[in-house]
């Protein structure tokens, strides 16, 4: 390959080193001295009881993992929506497969407690 070949990509990333640079020079000449933000009321009107990042209680935990599994069933369920048509009885028995191990997970949670908030 000759040097020409290479000349527009060379120009290239000339023009993209320059505008980089100029884009943070720009950035540093229109900086803006901030002041830190104090905490002040917020959604309410009232201040607030506890820091922005503060942990959750553990009860939420088990609420999570059984959201994320219904979310990861409707994940599932979409495309299969398209395709159920298609497949035929083979993919109704593979979402009812799906849904009663689901169900299965569901009743697993329930007897251990994790929708109960006391």
């Amino acid at each position: 390959m000759a040097t020409s070949d290479w000349q527009p990509v060379l120009v290239l990333l000339v023009l993209i080193v320059a505008a980089v640079v100029l884009l943070h020079a720009l950035s540093v000449a229109l900086r803006a001295v901030r002041e830190p933000v104090h905490t002040g009321p917020f959604s309410g009107g009232l201040e607030p009881q506890e820091h922005p990042l503060s942990r959750f209680h553990v009860r939420w935990y088990p609420v999570t993992m059984v959201f994320l599994a219904f979310d990861m069933e409707m994940l599932f369920m979409y495309p299969w929506t398209k395709v159920v048509s298609a497949v035929g009885t083979s993919a109704v028995v593979e979402m009812f497969l799906f849904l009663g191990i689901l169900l299965a997970g569901v009743a697993y949670a329930w007897r251990e407690g994790a929708f109960r908030w006391s």
